[in-house]
């Protein structure tokens, strides 16, 4: 391709931008009858079947005449053919209004079908003008333009409403022709056009274009193109349909819903050829497959009635897909769809240079096959078992067969290169290609997305380049985490709701399920800790978030029926814990980005403003679940007495589109670290040393305590002061620690934190003696107000002491180092410390995080046992005092590890509190 290198820009940008808004046009007129194809349905009184074959005809033409189209484009130029098309594809749009029957209807849909064999066209045409390394981004933008279909899902009810289908055509078939002239005015032949034309060479022949389908490989390559892109075509086409049937939508509303799905999963295509030029196009596959098959195993469940015989009877309830979860299972499909379409086709100018538009044609021809093929099966299906979901059945056993297949094909390469003696890094990224290429191309799709010299020490480099990029990994990360927190500690709020709304669970039962979060997301962090230094932290960080959607989905769900089972409660309340298990990870994460000066406040504002979850949880919730935020499309209100409405489902479901925001950041905006790559086995050293058990008692006294607080007050609070409504006040004592933990790290820097961490379970020990005091007198005057304001001074010292534990580990490690390496360098020695520090904090943050499920727990076993949480206070009580022992006799007193580190504040080892 070195024709390109002296292409002017603009030339090639306007290749790049005519190129792109032309096929986008084109795929709106691909797409038409995805909306006038359901009037046409109702005039004709056409069946499932019938109606999936009209709308699939204008795919059958548009794939099929891909492959020539793509060989006259390597032939003759695709400024020329390009322009042909869509003038051929205008006149058939515009006497598609002249059909009369279903007959006529079928002969003018091929010919509007000619629209989408425009890809083809396309990709050959602007690969020609980019480099290799460049040529993924450019694909992706062209790609870009499937966001036609949403044009018309958007645009063309209204239309069809307001003057009927025929007027759709006529717009539709005039624009085309206008950009088909605006096209060829403002573009230029392209470079390798250009050179044959000034040598005046001969377009080659057809038979030596071909020559590459002769590779079984070529059309495997093309079955990944079956999903990535026909299944988006076909549900383009069939969600409309879809959605007016299964949730009674609107014409128009139904369009909406379907361009929501449509533009995700078009516009990000543009990224996923970003993303293949910078992280390998095989990585992207990998993920597309796998989201996909999660995606699609969610949207099969169809609507269910369960009766399960329990020891007092039979319990019946029922599961379906709610409107709000279909969109989001739908966005996150389409997304990862144009990933892995940019993917597929980042290969193709890599692997066959001078042969695009047939491969690119047969590829584009396979996958436009599916756009045909599918939606016709999607119709027999519906017509053969009666369960709309059917179609994602189909839609699931393709994805899965694929990621199978590829993994598989990968294992046999990689298994062939060690028998081999092959660099594994110079294998190509589709194993199935790799015995069409030289050893000079065997490298030309791998790319790695990590940092690889990162320099935070190197005060130059930190100036110049590393303090952007941490702050930005940061800042992105905090929202993350906030939301984590808020999905771990939703419950904490709900559970004090649901007798309100008719579920009859005992009080044993109801702080049961406001602690089982804070156990499976304390057993979480033991992982999540882990996993950033061995999968990356960008990519942990957005799957993750992610995954906070099951819990806030299955949430609102749950809470609609107030005869879904306690077992379904426990389960939800267990896979909040995938919020709690974010901590971890996230804190490791960050540690890694900040020099040891700057490295405590980072880590501080990453906990603490990502801790303010938990207030916003409690001070958001109880606002939302008054309204119906989310209109019909989020369930209807439950009747609490008194002509009082609830909405609790909106507890989970207002999370959901933040989340999806946030994971997207997270995706697009955060960066892998090479230097932070490390095993498990590496990281697992911390468990011979005793500072790590020792921190990890300590921080089950801080960090276990504002966790634990926060997810047991409000219950606690409604069941001993049941007239004062402290629902409205929960949310101050989360946010008390969360602010004291971000804002008081100078008192660890000016002190020391083991003094300051001593000082605060002295004070912490004070402040459930008072607790306990108003406790007794909760009948009089002021009781709770003195109970209230001596819970918001436990709130006020957790935080202190979150920040002065995680300040005493660096610090340690940096002390203890000499002792254990003592034949090691100093770089060595503290690089050592880096890790196991980091590791410290994210094993420590999970331990303390047991306190989530410890401190509500002992209030329902207390209260079952003696009627009184009293028993729960007294327990805590002589924990904080073997804390007060610990931090004394191991770091503070005279002869302690910390003793002379906190007392020399010019000591190298001393950082800022965190």
């Amino acid at each position: 391709m070195s024709t390109t290198s002296s292409v002017p820009v603009a030339d090639q940008r306007s290749a790049l931008w005519m190129s792109t808004l032309a096929f986008t046009i084109c795929f709106a007129v691909w797409t038409i009858f995805s909306i006038i194809g359901i009037q046409i349905k109702r005039d004709l009184g056409l069946t499932e079947t019938q109606f999936g074959l009209l709308v699939g005809t204008p795919i059958l033409t548009g794939s099929l005449i891909r492959l020539i189209l793509g060989i006259w484009t390597d032939q003759y130029g695709g400024r020329l053919v390009y322009t042909i098309t869509m003038l051929a594809a205008a006149l058939a749009t515009f006497l598609l209004t002249f059909a009369y029957d279903y007959t006529t209807f079928l002969i003018a849909a091929l010919g509007v079908g000619i629209a989408g064999g425009s890809f083809a066209v396309g990709i050959a045409y602007v690969s020609k003008w980019y480099p290799k390394e460049k040529q993924g981004t450019a694909l992706g933008i062209f790609g870009a333009g499937n966001v036609g279909a949403a044009v018309t899902k958007f645009a063309a009810p209204f239309i069809m409403i307001a003057y009927g289908w025929r007027m759709v055509a006529i717009v539709w078939a005039v624009v085309l022709a206008v950009m088909a002239v605006v096209f060829f005015l403002t573009t230029k032949d392209d470079p390798q056009l250009a050179a044959r034309r000034l040598k005046g060479e001969k377009p080659e022949p057809m038979s030596a274009l071909l020559e590459p389908l002769k590779n079984v490989q070529v059309w495997r390559f093309s079955l990944y193109y079956f999903f990535v892109f026909g299944a988006f075509v076909a549900l383009a086409l069939w969600l409309p349909r879809y959605l007016m049937n299964v949730y009674g939508l609107g014409i128009a509303a139904a369009g909406m819903v379907g361009a929501a799905y449509s533009i995700p999963a078009s516009l990000f295509r543009a990224y996923g050829g970003h993303l293949s030029d910078k992280v390998g196009a095989r990585t992207v596959m990998y993920w597309t497959f796998l989201v996909s098959v999660v995606c699609t195993f969610v949207l099969s469940y169809p609507p269910t009635d369960y009766v399960v015989r329990t020891t007092s009877g039979s319990v019946a309830f029922h599961l379906e897909t709610g409107l709000i979860a279909f969109m989001v299972a739908i966005f996150v499909l389409g997304f990862f769809m144009s990933l892995g379409k940019a993917a597929v086709f980042k290969h193709i100018p890599v692997y066959y240079p001078t042969r695009v538009g047939p491969v690119g044609g047969i590829v584009g021809l396979i996958g436009g096959l599916g756009g045909f093929i599918l939606p016709i099966v999607f119709g027999a299906l519906n017509d053969l078992t009666g369960v709309w979901q059917s179609c994602f059945w189909l839609l699931f056993v393709i994805a899965t067969a694929s990621l199978v297949w590829m993994h598989f094909a990968v294992l046999h390469m990689e298994r062939e290169a060690r028998e081999t003696g092959t660099a594994r890094a110079s294998l190509p990224e589709l194993p199935e290609m790799q015995t069409i290429h030289g050893a000079g191309q065997q490298g030309a799709l791998a790319a790695s997305g990590a940092i690889q010299n990162w320099k935070p020490e190197d005060a130059e480099y930190w100036a110049r380049k590393g303090k952007a990029i941490a702050r930005r990994n940061l800042w992105i990360s905090i929202p993350n985490l906030l939301l984590a927190f808020a999905v771990w500690m939703v419950w904490s709020v709900v559970v004090a709701k649901l007798p309100a709304v008719g579920f009859k669970f005992t009080t044993d039962q109801l702080f049961w399920l406001a602690a089982l979060p804070g156990l499976s997301g304390a057993t979480l962090r033991i992982a999540y800790g882990f996993m950033p230094p061995i999968f990356g932290g960008r990519l942990w960080t957005t799957l993750t978030t992610w995954s906070l959607l099951i819990p806030a989905i299955g949430i609102g769900m749950a809470v609609q029926n107030v005869t879904t089972p306690y077992v379904i409660f426990l389960g939800l309340a267990l896979l909040c814990g995938f919020g709690g298990g974010n901590f971890a990870s996230s804190m490791s994460n960050i540690a890694f980005f900040f020099p040891k000066a700057e490295k405590g406040n980072a880590l501080a504002l990453n906990a603490g403003l990502g801790n303010l979850g938990v207030s916003v949880v409690q001070f958001v919730v109880p606002l939302v679940i008054t309204v119906g935020v989310f209109g019909a499309i989020g369930g209807e209100a439950q009747d609490i007495g008194g002509g009082a409405k609830l909405f609790l489902q909106n507890a989970g479901y207002i999370w959901v589109p933040f989340i999806a925001a946030s994971a997207i950041a997270a995706w697009f905006g955060m960066d892998d670290l090479a230097s932070m790559k490390a095993t498990f086995a590496q990281q697992a050293v911390i468990f011979q040393r005793k500072h790590n058990w020792l921190m990890c008692w300590l921080y089950v006294g801080t960090f276990g305590s504002f966790i634990g607080y926060s997810a047991g007050f409000p219950l606690l609070s409604k069941t001993l002061f049941p007239s004062v409504d402290a629902l409205q006040l929960a949310f101050l004592g989360p946010l008390v620690g969360a602010m004291s933990r971000s804002l008081t790290g100078w008192i660890s820097d000016r002190w020391g934190g083991g003094r300051v961490t001593l000082w605060v379970f002295a004070g912490m020990a004070a402040a459930v003696l008072a607790v306990l005091y108003f406790i007794t007198i909760k009948d009089q005057p002021g009781a709770f107000l003195g109970f209230f304001l001596s819970f918001m001074a436990l709130f006020m010292l957790t935080g202190i002491g979150n920040a002065s534990t995680f300040q005493m580990i660096p610090a340690i490690m940096s002390k203890d180092m000499p002792r254990l390496m003592p034949g090691a360098d100093e770089i060595t020695r503290n690089r050592q410390a880096e890790l196991e520090g980091a590791a410290i904090i994210g094993f420590s943050s999970a331990i303390g995080a047991y306190g989530g499920f410890f401190i509500p727990k002992a209030y329902g076993t207390s209260i079952a046992m003696t009627g009184a949480v009293n028993g729960a206070l007294w327990a805590f009580f002589a924990f904080y005092l073997t804390c007060i022992a610990i931090t004394w006799a191991v770091y503070t007193r005279k002869g302690g590890v910390l003793h002379d580190v906190e007392r020399r504040r010019t000591a190298p080892s001393l950082q800022p509190a965190q």
